[in-house]
């Protein structure tokens, strides 16, 4: 057949396109669904949001990993169908675990929106890492020490180390800080301002090899206190430490975004703190 006027052409192609599109819709909706299960169709969109959460937990996104949301995905679906065809949907117990199920979600996507809109910028890091820095350089001080409860036990202990006794087998036998003294009272390398005041002032004025002449006082009881060595404090560089410095930062503000919601709501409820 042959089509002679412009009319008659341009109608045929009206046709043409409208059946076109016809055959088209059904593809275009495969093509958002992976499968059917008794007739009802399993949407990609749920396979993309399994993978979604995989990434948020820090998997790979692999060609293995595609494969098994897929597989999960129609699975869920067999099984959802089974439960509702039993019922299950209706049961109280059941709706009140989809309830909380529901609440834990929102709460999450409630946090996660918060944490994207309100990064830690590495500004904000680095001053927070200079912080930490000014605290933590210095001299550190490696120290034996033998604590007793006595003064006069301490004088004692004093004039037998003078005397040739080994100040590490005195304090593994006489010192009641257990902690150190199966090590010979050796309390590793420390600042002298994470011990007690008069500990710390007197390990300051003490030099290598030298021990304190008369007890020391403290909340503790008494110290023989020795000095083995000296050394500067080491602190890691900023790109080190800066992915769990900011982790530490968001989970700080985070939780002082919680607080803020807390105070604002207008409830009758007595929180324990």
């Amino acid at each position: 057949m042959k089509l002679k006027t412009p009319a008659a052409r341009a109608a045929l192609v009206v046709v043409a396109a409208g059946l076109c599109a016809g055959l088209l819709a059904p593809l275009a909706a495969q093509a958002q669904n992976i499968a059917t299960v008794n007739g009802k169709a399993v949407p990609k969109a749920r396979v993309d949001t399994l993978l979604a959460q995989a990434q948020r937990a820090g998997q790979q996104l692999t060609p293995e990993l595609q494969a098994q949301a897929r597989e999960q995905v129609v699975l869920r679906e067999i099984f959802v169908q089974e439960a509702t065809r039993k019922g299950l949907a209706a049961s109280r117990d059941v709706a009140a675990q989809m309830a909380l199920a529901r609440e834990s979600i929102l709460i999450r996507e409630l946090f996660e929106d918060y944490r994207k809109k309100n990064p830690v910028s590495d500004e904000a890091a680095k001053a927070e890492y200079d912080k930490f820095k000014a605290q933590a350089t210095g001299t550190e001080f490696r120290a034996r020490h033998i604590l007793v409860d006595k003064e006069e036990e301490a004088k004692a202990l004093i004039a037998q180390i003078k005397g040739g006794a080994k100040f590490e087998e005195l304090a593994k036998t006489k010192s009641k800080d257990t902690g150190s003294a199966e090590n010979g009272g050796d309390l590793d390398f420390a600042k002298a301002e994470s011990y007690v005041p008069e500990f710390g002032g007197a390990l300051q004025k003490l030099k290598k090899g030298e021990m304190t002449e008369t007890p020391v006082k403290s909340q503790f009881g008494y110290h023989i206190i020795r000095l083995e060595d000296t050394r500067e404090a080491s602190f890691p560089a900023f790109e080190e430490v800066k992915g769990q410095l900011k982790q530490r930062m968001e989970q700080a503000k985070l939780q002082a975004y919680q607080e803020e919601l807390r105070a604002k709501a207008k409830t009758d409820f007595k929180f324990s703190q």
